[in-house]
C-alpha cells in the first residue's frame, strides 16, 4: 500500500484581555487558543482532523499542571490565558497508534494565524480503521476519480474501473482476463515490480491509453481498460509470475 500524505492546519487565534493585569509590565495578558484541522487533499477546504484519537499539548513549564493538556474531541481545541509566546510541541494520536510530532510557535504578531505541516502515513493497511478514516481529508487507493472526458470513469491508482464495460477482456493469448482481478493482483506488487509495471506500461501504451505518472507524489494511475489488449496479456502474465494472482486468478 503506498504511503499517504496529509496536511494539517494549526490555526491560532489571540486577543489582548482588557483591562487584565499580566504582572509583568509592557506584556498584556492575552487569550490564546489553538486547534487543528486538515486541509482535504483536493479541494483544499478545512475538514475535521478525524484521522486523529487525540492530541497532546506540551505547553510552557510555567503553566504547572496545565503544562499538559489532552485533547480528545475536534477541533482538539487548547485554550489559556498569558503573556509570554513560546515554542510548544504538540503530538497528534493517529487512529493507528502512531504519534506525529510538531513544533509550533505560538506568538502574537497577528490575531489569527495559520500554520500548515504534511504528515506522512506509512503504508497505511487497507480496512483498517485509519485507512477509512484517511477517506475523508482525500483519496486513498482503490478510490476512482469522477466521471472523465467522454463518460468513462478512470480508475484511481492501478485499477479496472468503468461504467459500462464488460468485467472481462480478451487477452493476447486469447483467453478472457478478468479485469477487477488484475487490478488487484497489480495493487499487490512490492514497489520494485510496480515500477516495472510503470515501465512496461509506459513502452507498450497506446494512443488511447489513459495514465498518469505523478513523479512529486510518488503516485502512479492508469485505466487498464483503456490499454491494448497485447499490453493486458503481458500484465496478467507478470503478475501471475510473481505471485500475487494466486488468490484471485481466474
Amino acid at each position: 500500500m503506498p504511503d499517504l500524505k496529509r496536511t494539517v492546519k494549526i490555526i491560532t487565534e489571540q486577543k489582548v484581555i482588557p483591562n487584565a493585569d499580566s504582572g509583568v509590565p509592557g506584556f498584556p495578558l492575552r487569550h490564546w487558543s489553538i486547534s487543528i484541522y486538515l486541509q482535504h487533499a483536493e479541494n483544499k477546504t478545512d475538514v475535521p482532523a478525524d484521522i486523529f484519537n487525540e492530541v497532546t499539548y506540551m505547553l510552557h513549564e510555567s503553566f504547572g499542571d496545565k503544562a499538559k493538556q489532552v485533547k480528545k474531541s475536534h477541533p482538539f481545541r487548547v485554550a489559556e490565558d498569558g503573556w509570554g509566546e513560546f515554542e510548544m510541541q504538540i503530538l497528534l494520536t493517529d487512529a493507528g497508534g502512531k504519534t506525529h510530532t510538531i513544533i509550533h510557535d505560538l506568538n502574537f504578531q497577528q490575531a489569527k494565524y495559520e500554520v500548515k505541516h504534511v504528515i506522512m502515513f506509512r503504508n497505511p493497511k487497507a480496512g483498517s480503521d485509519l485507512f477509512n478514516r484517511l477517506r475523508n481529508s482525500g483519496p486513498v487507493p482503490g478510490d476512482t476519480n469522477g466521471d472523465a472526458a467522454g463518460g468513462k470513469k478512470r480508475a484511481s491508482e492501478i485499477g479496472a474501473g468503468g461504467t459500462g464495460l464488460p468485467k472481462k477482456k480478451k487477452g493476447g493469448d486469447g483467453k478472457s482476463v478478468d479485469m477487477d482481478k488484475l487490478a488487484e493482483g497489480l495493487q499487490k506488487l512490492g514497489e520494485d515490480d510496480l515500477l516495472q509495471v510503470v515501465q512496461m506500461v509506459h513502452d507498450n501504451k497506446s494512443e488511447e491509453s489513459w495514465m498518469r505518472n505523478d513523479v512529486e507524489q510518488g503516485e502512479f494511475h492508469v485505466d487498464l481498460y483503456t490499454l491494448p489488449e497485447s499490453l493486458i496479456n503481458m500484465l496478467w502474465t507478470f503478475s501471475k509470475e510473481k505471485g500475487v494472482l494466486s488468490e484471485v486468478a481466474a
